[in-house]
């Protein structure tokens, strides 16, 4: 058993009120630069949509992540022998049109405008050229639009649905929509990484955080085009690849990444888990329909003495699995398994989860009537406005028995809780759906609490690393701190 501690994360999308504050946040702290001017490290997509890069999830067009094949796993994109022949010209990557040609405004006409007739305007330049632009795309240019025929009819995970099912999402009264903010997934095994040929991309063995050496990187780009989640961004300004850092030195003090810090929802929560790095290989070749069970059981019990012993001998320290013990993404993902993987078909063993948003009923116009009724509490989730294999391409790789567990239970708790404030619901039948749901009063009132009253402790369970352990063989840990905060002290430039 080879017990690793990673830093793991919760987005719970039943909380997501889609308001960017966490993207804003990102993008002021680290790509409000020249080249940097497209990258969304943090961006919030509306589903059922096309996403940002556009229609990132269509892996025959973009060839991001693994594949398995004959009983082997490997990379879509690469291969030995194409690493070569494609690599000065990757023909998988996105172009700027899939992201978009980020603009500004020509403030200064507003000012030096002649006296005349017209009002002046602020006409669209590109960042990019400086030339007049028609703006035509954004990061969020299908923000709320989830019932348009442009953005969610060409959602690749509405393949698997009927004619019919497709049909329904797109009228008037049906219409649906849920917030998914991304961010990297910080993966247990990045295809980024596995990618690059200069070895640019890293995985940080104390708390997994992958990072990218821009001293050795060299533009090849083949992380663009591995990441599933197109994550990884190139500059074109110094020529070298950026991706999120999750905030690493705010993490390494014990704080919350900016994005985490700054969500109105307090839809994020971030913890410790401890995994088998054993158990990789068994786990990414698995069949697709069980990759979240096979993940899942990767994630160590903190408290098992065997967990204990085995992480203390792989040099994990004790500060580490105390709070790996009072960790959000513990009690979400293995003791209560309301959280699941963003698209884990890929096999990078994403380590961002995702509880699964709650909706509205399919209600039905009959005769002029908006009806909106179930026959039972539970037959909501069936008659949901997006089809329970919608949600399961998303999250479970088209396992629809993850998703309906999670929203079952999820259910259960709001009902309970209902009988416990309004008192509308017969207390016999909710101890029914709670059994049901397979949990208990006191689960419930935990997933409540920790769901609806969480404190900033409580969301971000973040132990101060111990980076002095690691520094001390690269460097003095005398002179490194006293450089701390004063950023790379190589300039990154452009090219070879």
């Amino acid at each position: 058993m080879d017990v690793r501690a990673q830093v793991s994360m919760i987005f719970h999308l039943d909380k997501c009120i889609g308001c960017h504050t966490c993207s804003i946040a990102c993008k002021n702290v680290w790509t409000d630069r020249q080249g940097a001017e497209y990258m969304w490290w943090n961006n919030v997509e509306t589903k059922p949509g096309t996403g940002f890069p556009t229609k990132w999830e269509d892996q025959e067009k973009y060839k991001g992540g693994w594949e398995r094949k004959n009983g082997k796993v490997h990379l879509r994109a690469i291969s030995k022998a194409a690493s070569v022949s494609e690599i000065f010209h990757n023909p998988n990557l996105p172009t700027i049109d899939d992201y978009y040609e980020p603009w500004t405004y020509k403030y200064q006409d507003l000012f030096d405008a002649p006296e005349g007739s017209d009002q002046p305007t602020a006409r669209a330049v590109s960042l990019l050229t400086g030339e007049p632009m028609n703006i035509e795309a954004g990061p969020n240019w299908d923000d709320d639009l989830g019932g348009s025929p442009i953005y969610a009819e060409n959602d690749p995970n509405l393949e698997g649905l009927t004619e019919a099912e497709r049909q329904a999402l797109f009228e008037t009264e049906r219409l649906v929509f849920f917030y998914l903010p991304r961010i990297c997934n910080h993966c247990v095994n990045p295809a980024c990484v596995a990618a690059c040929p200069s070895g640019a991309l890293y995985k940080r063995g104390e708390d997994g955080i992958v990072l990218l050496n821009q001293e050795r990187c060299r533009a090849w780009r083949f992380c663009v085009s591995a990441c599933p989640y197109k994550k990884t961004y190139f500059n074109w300004s110094t020529g070298k690849s950026e991706k999120c850092i999750l905030c690493y030195p705010r993490v390494e003090a014990g704080e919350a990444p900016a994005c985490f810090h700054s969500c109105v929802g307090r839809i994020r929560y971030m913890g410790l888990v401890l995994y088998d790095a054993d158990r990789i290989q068994e786990t990414i070749n698995v069949p697709d329909d069980q990759l979240v069970e096979a993940q899942k059981s990767m994630i160590l019990d903190p408290t098992d003495p065997a967990v204990i012993a085995a992480a203390q001998k792989s040099g994990v320290h004790e500060s580490v699995l105390e709070f790996a013990t009072r960790s959000p993404v513990w009690r979400f993902l293995k003791e209560w398994n309301l959280a699941l993987p963003l698209h884990p078909e890929h096999r990078t063993l994403p380590m961002l989860f995702y509880v699964p948003p709650l909706l509205p009923v399919m209600a039905r116009n009959n005769d002029g009537v908006y009806d909106t009724s179930s026959p039972d509490l539970f037959g909501s989730l069936e008659e949901s406005r997006l089809p329970m294999k919608y949600l399961a391409s998303l999250f479970s790789a088209g396992n629809e028995g993850h998703v309906r567990y999670s929203l079952k239970k999820q259910l259960a708790v709001r009902l309970w809780r209902r009988q416990q404030t309004v008192g509308d619901l017969d207390s016999a039948v909710v101890a029914r759906l709670l059994s049901e749901a397979d949990t208990t009063p006191e689960e419930a009132d935990a997933i409540y609490r920790l769901t609806s009253l969480p404190l900033y402790d409580e969301r971000f369970v973040i132990p101060p690393s111990h980076r002095e352990e690691v520094i001390e063989s690269l460097d003095d840990p005398a002179a490194y701190k006293g450089l701390t905060g004063f950023g790379p002290r190589v300039e990154p430039r452009r090219g070879l």
